[in-house]
Formats: C-alpha cells, structure tokens, sequence
C-alpha cells in the first residue's frame, strides 16, 4: 500500500503555472494562461543551485540530530509535523486543485479530525497518509520551483544513496523505531511517518517522491509524470518482496532508479533546450526553460511563405 502511496505522490505535483484541477495537457488555443499558484512568484526568484542539496542534507541530519538526542528530537519533529503538515497539505491542495480555500481548508480539518479521532485504525491512519503525503508534493514542488532540474535530480540519487549507506550500516534503524514511537499528547495523530497496518514509511520517502514528480511535472509532460509514477511504484513494490529477508529498506532507492531509468532512455531532458526558430512575420509562445524537446515539425509550404498547411489526408 505504501509503496502504491509512493507512486500517486510522484503523479500529483503540477509544472509552474500549468493548469489546475484539469487532465489536459494543453489548455484551448486562444485562451488565457494559467494563474500562477500562490506565493510561486516569490519562490521563484529564490532559484540557486543550492536548493539541491535539501534531500541529502535532510537525510544526514536526521540521523546525527536525532542520533544525539534521539527521544527529545523525535518528540520534537513529532509535534513540528503535528502543525507543518496539515498547512502544506493545505497549500498543495490550493497548487493542484481549482477548489476555493474555504473547501480546501475544510477538507484538510476533516481529514485531520478522521486521523486523530481514530488514531489507529484503518480509516484515521488513510486520513494521516493523504496529509503526510499531501505535504510532501508541497514540499516538492517548492523545491523544484527554485532549483535547476539537472541539480535537483542530482540531490535525488544522492539522498536515495545516503540512505541506502545509512540502512546498510545500521545507523538509521534507532533514530527511525524513536521517532515512530513518538506520540503527541491528547491522543493526537502522528504525521512524521507514514502508517498503514504493520507497514512504516519514513516521511523522507515520501519526499523524495514528490521531489521527483515536481521534476518530471517541470519537464512539460503529464505522459511522462504518470509513467514516472508508474514505474516507481512497480519498482517499490519489486524492492517490497525483499522484506522477507530483510527489516529494513532504503525506501528512497525506487524514486531514484525510475529517475536514473528515465535519464538514460532519454525520456527525461535535464539540459536547457535551446529556443527554436521563428518564421518571419508570425509570433510563437516562448517555450518553457526546462522540457523535452520538441517533435519534428514538417517542412513549411513553398507557395505560401510564412504559414504552415498540412495536405489533406
């Protein structure tokens, strides 16, 4: 179920700008471009390099900080999930949906009320799931808002490989079973992780997921997000089967083999593309910093200069 989870957060972020709430990949010709979501404006003039650094770093911090101290940090993150998530659940709802605030925002107090009234059960521990990994497509797309996606996917591979060091040396099973074990007071839910029966996810797995669908989503193609959707989920529930041997797993390594898979097919550009040629005395749109490139075009008419016309079929 987790490991499915993993796919749907890959298939949810949404491009800059892109349209919202709609399943086309292009809006009607003619029409008005999208409204940018809010406070993208000012993420985007925060674009470094640096961001990329973010996924590795959470993951080393997370061992040394809660290594140190590990039942005051894990309380600690137990109770800043307990208000972070459901904002950032929030503001993905407002980045990918066309609902207005007042809906959203009570979407997000029932899912939140469900998770806490029935802390432990199977419909209040789906309620957490959807706000843990609601947040973590927020968490996503800002993140790809201000880092170049070359950059951004290198901080993929090397959080999913600082992980996979840190599972195999054992070094992040103590800090994960104190930080599962943390509860907030009054019975509240607990969002630092994701639960779903006897299956437990960290939340960094999670948002590697949705770091990875804002990447697929800037490259311009919904096709190419719900394959990369597909394919990390397939690839987690291959990776699940070795849980008969094993305890743990570095859930982080499905989002980057899917990422390094569809680098090397070709099927994801993470250079700048150049802009194409403008015919004399007609306007093109500015096509998008980051994409694939674009299909071969046929070759224009030479009795009508300037215009382009396809034989009829």
């Amino acid at each position: 179920m987790l490991s499915l989870v993993q796919g749907v957060v890959v298939a949810l972020p949404r491009a800059l700008g892109a349209p919202r709430g709609g399943s086309s990949e292009r809006g009607a010709q003619g029409s008005a471009p999208a409204a940018l979501p809010v406070g993208a404006a000012a993420l985007a003039r925060l674009r470094a390099r640096g961001w990329a650094a973010i996924p590795p770093a959470s993951v080393v911090a997370f061992v040394l900080i809660a290594g140190a101290a590990q039942r005051a940090s894990a309380h600690a993150l137990t109770y800043l999930a307990l208000v972070a998530v459901p904002l950032l659940a929030a503001l993905a709802l407002s980045w990918i949906s066309d609902r207005s605030l007042g809906a959203i925002a009570a979407a997000v107090a029932a899912l939140f009320v469900l998770a806490w009234l029935d802390r432990g059960g199977l419909a209040g521990e789906c309620a957490a799931l959807a706000l843990s990994a609601l947040s973590c497509v927020a968490l996503g797309m800002a993140l790809a808002w201000v880092t170049a996606p070359a950059w951004l996917a290198g901080g993929i591979v090397a959080m999913a490989a600082a992980d996979t060091a840190f599972v195999v040396s054992d070094l992040l099973q103590k800090p994960n079973n104190a930080l599962n074990a943390a509860h907030p007071a009054a019975g509240l839910p607990r969002l630092q992780s994701a639960v779903f029966a006897h299956a437990v996810m960290g939340y960094g797995d999670l948002f590697v997921a949705g770091v990875f669908g804002a990447l697929l989503a800037s490259a311009g193609s919904r096709a190419l997000q719900r394959r990369g959707a597909a394919l990390t989920a397939l690839v987690a529930l291959g990776m699940d089967l070795l849980f008969f041997f094993v305890d743990e797993l570095p859930a982080t390594v499905p989002v980057a083999l899917t990422l390094l898979w569809l680098v090397a097919r070709r099927r994801l550009v993470l250079t700048r593309r150049p802009p194409a040629p403008v015919a004399a005395g007609r306007s093109r749109a500015r096509p998008p910093r980051w994409a694939l490139p674009a299909a071969p075009s046929r070759a224009p008419d030479p009795g009508a200069p300037g215009d382009r016309t396809e034989a009829a079929r």
